[in-house]
């Protein structure tokens, strides 16, 4: 069983927040009750897995939930779904987390060079080894997904960690159906759109100096269309939306993203442990339908405007 909400890790342990904050982060998620964590083995180049080996270390092991994933090159020749690229892996990223087995290794893109049924036979083996506990993956599309599901003899998917939140819909079309009929579940990440929509970015005006939008380690991967004053004019304005429910935006996003059954936890980074404390009081949280249809009316049309979506 994991928490609604799960810490991740992406830019931020081990590359651009400092470790005793870092540390604090974690230590606050297990006061908070949360015990799932998301990794990966390119985040940092494995800095990001070092970090939270010894920030764990001390925790009885069978009292968090571990996740991590393979795919992006460490090294020039080292990247891909091959099953020696899995095997090896596999075995650094443990010693990097200082544990004996992950709970769920995921790849983190589809590899297609690397035939599939090799892929799936080395997870297979990772997991009857004793490795991993299962295993997932991360931004597969459907039919892709849906390959795997013939295979025999082999371990199945889990878990699917695709992007999602109010201004990032696609999974909803295809993936989340094929995997709901397949008894995968969804681990999203950026649920809040890579902060824009916890609203502390405001059209026309600079990031924070302290937001990720503003740091040169963390702001590579927000899209423009994201920070674009369009977006940030209708993300301001779900704020009335959000206050009438008593929460904050980030807590409208969050609790938007775990509505559906199909969404087992959402992936949060934080960098001050006060930002755990706002994510964590989401799960449990309902929104009413009315709430959900100011929403879309809201939001539906910017989608259109942005990436042609219905």
């Amino acid at each position: 069983m994991v928490s609604e909400i799960a810490l991740g890790s992406w830019l931020t342990y081990g590359v651009g927040v400092d470790d005793s904050s870092a540390t604090a982060c974690v230590n606050r998620a297990f006061d908070l009750g949360l015990n799932f964590f998301d990794t990966a083995n390119i985040y940092g180049n494995g800095a990001a897995e070092s970090f939270l080996g010894k920030a764990l270390s001390g925790r009885v092991r069978s009292s968090y939930i571990l996740a991590t994933k393979l795919y992006f090159p460490m090294t020039d020749t080292d990247r891909g779904l091959s099953a020696p690229q899995v095997y090896k892996q596999i075995d650094a990223s443990l010693a990097r987390l200082r544990t004996d087995y992950v709970d769920l290794y995921q790849c983190h893109r589809y590899d297609p060079l690397t035939p599939l049924e090799e892929t799936m036979d080395a997870l297979t083996n990772v997991v009857r080894q004793g490795k991993a506990r299962y295993i997932g993956f991360s931004e597969w599309n459907a039919e892709q997904i849906r390959a795997t599901l013939d295979i025999p003899h082999i371990e199945k998917f889990v878990s699917s960690q695709p992007q999602y939140s109010i201004l990032w819909r696609v999974p909803e079309i295809e993936v989340f159906p094929l995997c709901a009929a397949n008894g995968i579940g969804q681990i999203v990440w950026s649920p809040l759109a890579q902060g824009v929509l916890t609203g502390k970015y405001l059209p026309g005006q600079p990031p924070p100096t302290d937001s990720r939008a503003a740091s040169p380690q963390m702001n590579a991967f927000i899209r423009e269309r994201l920070r674009s004053d369009h977006t940030l004019t209708a993300v301001q304005q779900l704020r009335p939306i959000a206050e009438a429910q008593g929460l904050t935006l980030a807590q409208l996003a969050l609790a938007w993203v775990l509505r559906l059954p199909a969404v087992s936890s959402a992936i949060v980074g934080a960098s001050r442990p006060s930002q755990l404390d706002d994510n964590a009081v989401v799960s449990g949280v309902k929104l009413d339908q009315e709430t959900l249809d100011a929403i879309d009316r809201l939001i539906l049309p910017l989608l259109r405007d942005l990436e042609g979506l219905a």
